[in-house]
């Protein structure tokens, strides 16, 4: 089974995030690389500019924001193959899925660990 974790970028490094992954598409303001310590960074794996625009971490939004990029997540090859490649690594590794927006439920780092644990789940089935 995989274990996948959400951390706001700001708070601090652990040793028990293992492998942490940024999935925004722009690098957060005031964090240097170093004191990202990234595993990588998957900004191809972040919403759209167009779909982050419009949602805006607007709350009213997020149910519509979420069924436009998981839409993206099936339709754009780049975003699916980012998807497969960090899902296989979760596979045998924990993962830390690292966002930078302010609310912890209505962003895309929620919607991708959603999505990594039910296709976890449809592997047993």
């Amino acid at each position: 089974m995989v274990e996948i974790k959400l951390k706001r970028i700001y708070e601090p490094y652990d040793q028990m995030d293992d492998c942490r992954i940024l999935v925004d598409r722009l690098w957060p303001r005031g964090i240097s690389k170093e004191k990202a310590k990234l595993t990588m960074w998957a900004k191809e794996l972040a919403p759209s500019h167009e779909l982050r625009k419009w949602f805006g971490h607007r709350a009213a939004l997020y149910e519509e924001f979420r069924i436009k990029y998981l839409q993206e997540l099936k339709t754009d090859p780049i975003k699916s193959k980012s998807f497969e490649e960090i899902y296989q690594m979760a596979l045998t590794r924990k993962i830390t899925l690292l966002y930078a927006a302010k609310d912890p439920f209505y962003n895309n780092a929620y919607i991708l660990k959603e999505e990594f644990l039910k296709m976890d789940e449809n592997r047993f089935k």
